[in-house]
């Protein structure tokens, strides 16, 4: 099912939910002549993602509209295996799918629709310049696409100033700046080991001096790493790498660098990232990102070597779509499935719980390539 047409799917049943709420309170009220408290709810209906959690209020009014101080009242959710809901009235969003939480007290009650949607996380690197025009293209592009905006590096072109990113990519991509995690690349690491990218993204970018991180988004676990420091056995990063990995155990893992591991472009492959591919692969990761070549890519799931492996690979995409000017693909690698380099675009990746949607849109709307994997 279409992410739009899943999601007008979820607003229909989001719809009927209330219609439900509102013609259970109509047949209760009519069933009865003795007079209940009033009870509101505030929001009426809200959307979450898997993992995010919000509190709903209770009011409750006596029969002559007076305001019950401390109510006692009684918090229900109809799927809690979507959304539960606890004493407090805070509803914490566990699958996809419609739930209705309902809030209770002495014979009166009152309902909210909550829609659970999937988890996105969508974006691409080397992106802005201030001479030239595809970075406001993908930036407005981002405008209509919900979720957490990743960059895989080369954020500010030329040289990764403070010029570079007030004037650049801030009026671009900038906007989005409260929703993004980013990568550095190695035009913003030009300047001082990119100290205008630490300031500018602040502890969105991870430690300053270091730029590899980790988080979580909907069940998944997301890690971003510095392609331009070393991730080669016994290195700072390899050893976080590695303990990060040990320290969470989530069913799906996607991590996004700079340097690709793996491209047909004019960079092409990168070895010094193998390392940090072999922690990813060992651990059973499932998607990798990167940028460096100005292209669109994609790739079957392979080994930290390049070998085709479809019960336990990584699937790696480029996207250094971001706004930059094209590269050429000067020797294709084993395993390239799709290659793109006439369009720039964002790379969109739809998150559930053990799998996920790809699609790569470009700045006219088109979705140029689509699918689905699943997570190890």
């Amino acid at each position: 099912m279409g992410d739009r047409h899943r999601d007008r799917h979820l607003l229909a049943l989001l719809k009927s939910s209330l219609l439900v709420v509102s013609s259970l309170a109509a047949c209760r009220a009519s069933e009865v002549s003795t007079p209940k408290p009033q009870v509101q709810i505030a929001p009426l209906w809200i959307a979450l993602q898997p993992g995010d959690s919000t509190r709903f209020t209770a009011t409750v009014l006596g029969p002559a509209g007076d305001t019950v101080a401390a109510p006692a009242v009684t918090w229900s959710s109809s799927a809690p295996g979507v959304a539960e809901v606890d004493a407090s009235g805070t509803v914490r969003a566990r699958a996809v799918g419609v739930a209705t939480v309902t809030v209770s007290f002495q014979g009166g009650f009152a309902g909210a629709a909550i829609a659970v949607t999937p988890a996105v996380l969508v974006g691409a690197g080397d992106i802005a310049s201030c001479s030239y025009a595809d970075d406001e293209a993908t930036g407005r592009l981002l405008d209509s696409i919900r979720g957490v905006v990743f960059t895989a590096g080369d954020d500010a072109y030329p040289n990764g100033t403070v010029d570079d990113f007030a004037h650049c990519y801030d009026p671009t991509w900038g906007r989005h700046k409260s929703r993004t995690r980013p990568a550095i690349g190695n035009h913003d690491f030009r300047t001082d080991a990119g100290a205008p990218y630490y300031a500018y993204f602040g502890a969105a970018a991870g430690d300053s001096g270091l730029g590899y991180y980790s988080y979580d988004l909907a069940g998944w676990h997301v890690i971003v790493l510095n392609s331009n420091l070393s991730v080669s056995a016994g290195s700072p990063q390899n050893v976080w790498l590695h303990a990060d990995l040990s320290a969470h155990s989530a069913t799906c893992t996607v991590a996004y660098w700079h340097h690709p591991r793996f491209s047909s472009g004019e960079h092409g492959n990168s070895s010094d990232m193998e390392a940090a591919w072999q922690a990813l692969y060992d651990a059973n990761g499932d998607v990798v990102i990167s940028a460096h070549d100005h292209t669109y890519e994609r790739f079957a799931p392979q080994t930290p070597t390049g070998a085709l492996d479809t019960t336990r690979g990584i699937r790696e995409f480029v996207a250094g779509t971001g706004g930059s000017d094209f590269y050429a693909f000067t020797s294709i690698r084993a395993n390239s499935q799709v290659r793109i380099n006439t369009v720039h675009g964002v790379l969109k990746l739809t998150l559930y719980p053990s799998s996920y949607e790809w699609a790569f849109i470009g700045t006219d709307r088109v979705v140029y390539d689509s699918g689905t994997g699943s997570c190890h």
